[in-house]
Order: C-alpha cells, then structure tokens, then sequence
C-alpha cells in the first residue's frame, strides 16, 4: 500500500467510485428515457471499471511481481473498454439521427432506365 502517496490513492478511489456511479446513472437514463443505446453504452463501461480494478489491486499489494497478470489484464482490458466505449457511443449517436421513414424497394416495372431519354 506504500506504492502511491494518499493524494494518489485518492484520486484512484474517487474515479474508480465515479465510474461506478456514472455506469449506474448512464443506466437509469437508458431506462427512463426508453432508449436501449444508453444502456450498452454503461455495458461497455465495465470493461474500464475493471481494468481501473486491476490497477488499484497491483498497487494495493505494492507493485508484487507476483501480480503483474493483473498489469496484463489491465492493459488488455483498458482496449476492451476503449473498443466498447466506441461502439456504445456510436449506438447511441446513432439513436439520436432522425429516424427514416421506409421507402419500399421499387418493383421490377417501376425500375428507372440505365440510359437517359433523349
């Protein structure tokens, strides 16, 4: 525990604790507002929360050499989480476009010509 000054330690714990709140407000705005893109995008939130995990338990047991999986399995995971951030994000900008109304595909008689009319 002697690894990080407590202002350090601080800082680690607060975000580790925001993450938390932010995945669980993210959450309830999904449901509240019908939406189902604001509940993946706190989905893909978990990947981060847990590679801030593994960086506040290396460092709780000093930086042991016999945990250095977990400095693996941070870094494995901060891309997880970056890849899933972005795919939550666009989801949900994507649920933000106006929706298009369906235009039913032309038939066969209604096909335009290939070459223009004279």
């Amino acid at each position: 525990m002697h690894a990080l000054s407590i202002p350090t330690w601080m800082i680690h714990i607060s975000s580790v604790i925001e993450w938390i709140v932010a995945i669980g407000l993210i959450w309830r705005y999904g449901d509240v507002i019908q939406n189902r893109a604001w509940r993946a995008l706190s989905i893909g939130m978990l990947p981060a929360l847990i590679s801030a995990m593994c960086a506040c338990t290396w460092h709780l047991f000093d930086n042991a050499s016999d945990l250095e999986w977990l400095v693996t399995l941070q870094a494995g995971m901060t891309v997880v989480g970056n890849v899933t951030l972005c795919i939550g994000g666009w989801w949900v900008w994507r649920s933000a476009l106006p929706s298009r109304q369906a235009v039913p595909a032309p038939t066969p008689t209604q096909t335009t010509p290939l070459t223009p009319k004279p």
